[in-house]
């Protein structure tokens, strides 16, 4: 068995429109190919002893159970009456990833056209160990049938410390949940833990709980200890009394003025980091001051204050939560050793690694051992009955501490307290830490005090405290990032299908920036962003989607979308307002498993399904495929076609449906029984006079989303009228060049059904003799290659072969051979020139091509062409 192909997908895809998170494998069966779980012995009972939870319903904090129950689990059951091996490395891969700790349960496999081939598609929580859960999966599946061990343990710690080191911290997740219920898109930004909620202008990022409205200046503050006491005693708040000391000596002084017993701390620490408390002996104080030492040269010297440990929590000037926390413990049993009493600790199901769990589980480590040395006690002591022993100094959860919900006891001053302290040191997120005798209790009653203040506290005592009631601290965050009318998204348009998404998609981005928006849009040569390219190539998957989203001054999103996108990484957007879809055929077919021009309109028809309930599908009613996508969106639907008697138009026209369409020689939007006629096609550029009917098509596509997104008839007349085919705005898309002896157009035509409508055009141009320039393409399948060269031969009154510089797996004398028999294969005679370099070619033809003549080029080197031909007419000028 060997993983053959593995993917990522990062966003709605051909696998699933809803979930977008999945890994996508085709698994070669090899030897076990077409078998089921029941075909080998003891197979089945193997793999449930190895992954005994595998058959139940998992119970992960925070976690829907009915989220499982849509997808149940494999039972044992069902392993010995027979499953597909498919099915069972499926569900083995999501197991894996649920033992670390990773709540995933979606998942589906099939057989993939491959003989012994099927997909695995599963949900994973972090990429990194879905990828790895695939790969073992596949492992421990091929081992069991092999009658082979499988080493579990190193499979769950390498996820757990996968998951450990890529997911969310549970502060962050918790924000990202509560933005994602509210519809509100997020972004990982690349290689760094800031996330960005929201798009373009709209956006807002957090790093933890620190936003961008956190005031640097709060956070230099917060992580001056000094100073911090300083400004909230100024502002009459409880602190202890301290010092600053960077020596024995003055520690020495520091002890003689304030007594013990004291708490050292560095001045510059946080979340607990080099603190020791409750210091009553000069041997103790010296040890304080060197674990202090490791994180800041300036060491603080408190006196101790009597107390429990708090944490309140404000949020945009308002008390959120308050929580008591214990630091990590054991209570003795009069029988067992300390190490014993820890492990019984650890077994509690709610404690797991890191912050895998609600609870952390203790870690024996140098702190506790000098604990224990401390109380001359040591991991094999036994503990009296009842008796408490702290294991560590601090309350934190991240070192097996617990937490107490305390919010609904906290007294009145105490709220005012922890609002003024947030306010005093200008912090929007801001953790309070005090200790006191009751919280319950104003501060200054129970000579209480105010410890430290925190920038970017954690959330997860709070989300999930030991005790109490769990608090939703992040729904305050993410109303001070989006308060109420505020919208975290930007208007996001979508263009996919087989030819004029390129078009259509300049065109859109046209009519937008044209009425003020700031644009970023994305097609097969780049992504604009305001008119100006910053990145050139094929911009057109998902991941030149988040670049324009991610853009801070970008207002409005039109984004062309390839089916190569699609299948390599899904979407880059979860949700948009349009989606267009200009046509489906017969092109790329036999690349990355889609064979057939249905499977093709599978692909193309995710955008459509994106598209939000108050949004559009925009849909060619010439198309059989486009149009049956109708059936599958969850949104409201509009059609265009070049034909006014279009049956298909007039029944949705009569049930109250908006449609464009090419009648008398217009654009027009016909809604209801009214006409809205937006101008004569002819009078747009982009048409050619009328004669490209292919841009007329375009032209309805972007006509009639643009009308759907709210802009008015004389707009979009204004900006259908103002969009000037060139080089540089449409590069490779019907660029013409008029030179005084001859004409050239070089256009991307790449497919049969493409050159067809460029046919069209052809036969309505006059010319004294055509001439194309033409090449086969090494990824399409021979039929379609034969297709795309008898079309062109129909075309032209001579041709000139050339060849691509990547042959895509087969040969130069191959492409040479397959494209003549097509060329002629309705003209025996027409003269073809075999030259295989495509600048030569077009030297040659600058060189002869007669008087009246048009030259097409079907280029693959647009950029390298475009220039060739501005070098010509530059040189004509100079001559």
């Amino acid at each position: 068995m060997k993983i053959i192909d593995l993917r990522t997908m990062r966003g709605p895809s051909y696998w699933s429109v809803k979930h977008y998170r999945l890994i996508v494998c085709k698994v070669d069966f090899q030897e076990f190919a077409g078998q089921w779980s029941n075909s080998v012995p003891d197979f089945a009972e193997r793999l449930t002893a190895l992954l005994p939870q595998m058959g139940h319903m998992p119970h992960i904090p925070g976690v829907s159970g009915k989220q499982f129950a849509k997808h149940p689990p494999l039972t044992a059951e069902q392993l010995a009456d027979g499953e597909p091996l498919g099915a069972v490395v499926q569900h083995v891969a999501l197991e894996l990833q649920r033992q670390a700790g990773m709540p995933v349960y979606w998942g589906k496999s099939y057989p993939a056209h491959e003989e012994g081939v099927e997909y695995v598609v599963f949900a994973y929580q972090e990429e990194r160990a879905g990828r790895y859960a695939a790969q073992a999966a596949v492992e421990l599946v091929e081992a069991l049938l092999k009658g082979e061990d499988f080493d579990l343990k190193p499979v769950v710690d390498e996820l757990h410390d996968i998951r450990e080191e890529e997911f969310f911290g549970p502060s962050t997740w918790s924000i990202v949940a509560e933005a994602a219920s509210r519809g509100i898109p997020y972004i990982q930004l690349k290689n760094s833990s800031i996330i960005q909620l929201g798009y373009g202008v709209n956006q807002r990022r957090i790093w933890a709980t620190t936003t961008n409205l956190t005031s640097h200046a709060g956070v230099e503050v917060a992580g001056n200890k000094n100073r911090t006491k300083a400004m909230l005693a100024d502002g009459g708040v409880p602190v202890p009394r301290g010092t600053t000391v960077y020596s024995e000596e003055g520690l020495r002084e520091a002890i003689e003025e304030l007594g013990f017993p004291i708490v050292t701390k560095p001045l510059d620490g946080n979340h607990g980091k080099g603190a020791t408390i409750r210091i009553t002996n000069w041997e103790d104080a010296v040890e304080g001051l060197k674990a202090a030492k490791v994180y800041s040269r300036a060491v603080i010297v408190e006196q101790y204050v009597v107390g429990d440990d708090y944490r309140l929590l404000v949020v945009n000037g308002k008390l959120i939560a308050a929580a008591k926390r214990t630091p990590a413990a054991v209570v003795g049993d009069g029988s067992s050793s300390i190490q014993a009493l820890v492990d019984k600790v650890n077994e509690d199901p709610r404690r797991g690694v890191g912050h895998e769990k609600v609870l952390t589980s203790i870690k024996v480590d140098q702190h506790t051992l000098d604990i224990l040395t401390s109380k001359d006690l040591t991991l094999d002591s036994v503990l009296p009955a009842g008796e408490v022993l702290y294991l560590k100094s601090t309350a934190n959860l991240s070192t097996g501490g617990t937490a107490t919900d305390v919010t609904d006891l906290i007294d009145p001053y105490n709220v005012l307290l922890a609002e003024r302290v947030a306010g005093i040191v200008g912090l929007d997120i801001c953790g309070i830490d005090l200790l006191t005798s009751d919280i319950a209790i104003p501060l200054n009653q129970t000579r209480g005090a105010v410890i430290e203040v925190n920038a970017a506290p954690g959330f997860r005592m709070h989300i999930s405290p030991t005790e109490g009631l769990p608090r939703n601290v992040a729904a305050p965050v993410v109303d001070m990032l989006f308060p109420a009318g505020a919208t975290a998204r930007i208007p996001i348009i979508t263009v996919t299908g087989t030819n004029g998404k390129t078009t259509t998609t300049r065109l859109i981005a046209h009519l937008v920036a044209s009425k003020g928006y700031k644009v970023g849009y994305t097609t097969t040569d780049g992504i604009y962003i305001q008119g100006v390219q910053l990145q050139k190539g094929d911009c057109t998957g998902g991941v030149s989607a988040e670049f324009v989203l991610k853009d801070p001054t970008v207002n409005y999103a039109v984004l062309e979308t390839a089916r190569g996108g699609m299948l390599r990484s899904g979407l880059g957007f979860h949700t948009c307002d349009i989606a267009v879809v200009t046509n489906v055929a017969a092109d790329h077919l036999g690349m990355r498993d889609i064979y057939t021009v249905e499977e093709m309109a599978a692909v193309k028809g995710v955008l459509p399904r994106t598209v939000r309930k108050t949004g559009w599908a925009v849909l060619n009613a010439d198309d059989d495929l486009v149009y049956d996508m109708a059936r599958t969106v969850d949104c409201r639907v509009a059609l265009f076609s070049m034909h006014e008697h279009n049956p298909r138009i007039q029944e949705h026209v009569e049930a109250g449906g908006v449609a464009a369409v090419y009648e008398e020689g217009y654009v027009t939007i016909y809604k209801n029984s009214y006409k809205l006629r937006i101008d004569r096609a002819a009078e747009f550029p982009v048409t050619f006079g009328g004669r490209a009917g292919f841009n007329i098509e375009n032209s309805l596509a972007a006509a009639l989303a643009s009308y759907l997104a709210g802009f008015s008839k004389d707009e979009i007349k204004t900006a259908l009228r103002t969009f000037v085919p060139s080089a540089t705005k449409t590069p490779g898309r019907m660029n013409v060049y008029k030179f005084p002896r001859f004409e050239v157009i070089v256009d991307y035509a790449h497919n049969t059904a493409g050159i067809e409508k460029f046919a069209e055009f052809m036969r309505a141009t006059p010319a004294t003799r055509k001439i194309g320039v033409v090449s086969g393409l090494g990824d399409r399948r021979d039929e379609d290659t034969l297709g795309f060269a008898r079309v062109a031969g129909q075309i032209f009154d001579e041709v000139v072969l050339r060849q691509d510089r990547d042959l895509r797996g087969k040969s130069a004398e191959f492409l040479r051979d397959i494209m003549t028999r097509g060329l002629r294969l309705d003209k025996p005679e027409l003269p073809i020139q075999y030259i295989e370099n495509e600048m030569d070619a077009i030297d040659h033809l600058m060189a002869t091509a007669p008087e009246g003549a048009v030259v097409v080029l079907f280029t693959e080197n647009i950029a390298g062409t475009l220039k060739k031909l501005d070098e010509y007419e530059a040189s004509l000028k100079e001559g």
